[in-house]
């Protein structure tokens, strides 16, 4: 059997999953898309948060430990609402790949080139 491509099971899986609780990302007015973005990116914020929860950040407090295990869920649970997000705005998994690869190569341009300057336009391809 052929192993799938995982970053479009991913986006299979989850696609499966926000039709099961109701939300449809394929058929979303642009008011729908907004109240949706603005959902996930509240949900990423807390799971963000949990993530920075699970290691040692209060350089003051002896108590603390790194929850290695915890921070692993929190990190998927963080691809569980960008994935939402992106099938929201309408991108695929190949999307996806793509616009990656190609701020992939702005992100190294600006490396070596310094980056001693915001260039606005410099990402307007992807």
């Amino acid at each position: 059997m052929e192993t799938p491509d995982q970053l479009r099971e991913l986006f299979r899986m989850q696609k499966a999953l926000n039709q099961r609780i109701g939300v449809n990302t394929d058929a979303m007015t642009p008011e729908e898309k907004t109240r949706w973005i603005l959902n996930y990116c509240r949900a990423m914020t807390q799971e963000l948060a949990e993530l920075t929860d699970s290691v040692p950040w209060k350089w003051w407090a002896k108590y603390q430990n790194f929850d290695e295990q915890n921070a692993r869920v929190e990190v998927v649970d963080l691809f569980h609402f960008l994935i939402s997000s992106a099938q929201v705005l309408g991108m695929s998994a190949d999307d996806v790949f793509e616009a990656y690869r190609k701020k992939n190569e702005v992100n190294l341009q600006r490396q070596e080139t310094g980056y001693v300057a915001k260039d606005h336009n410099d990402s307007k391809h992807i």
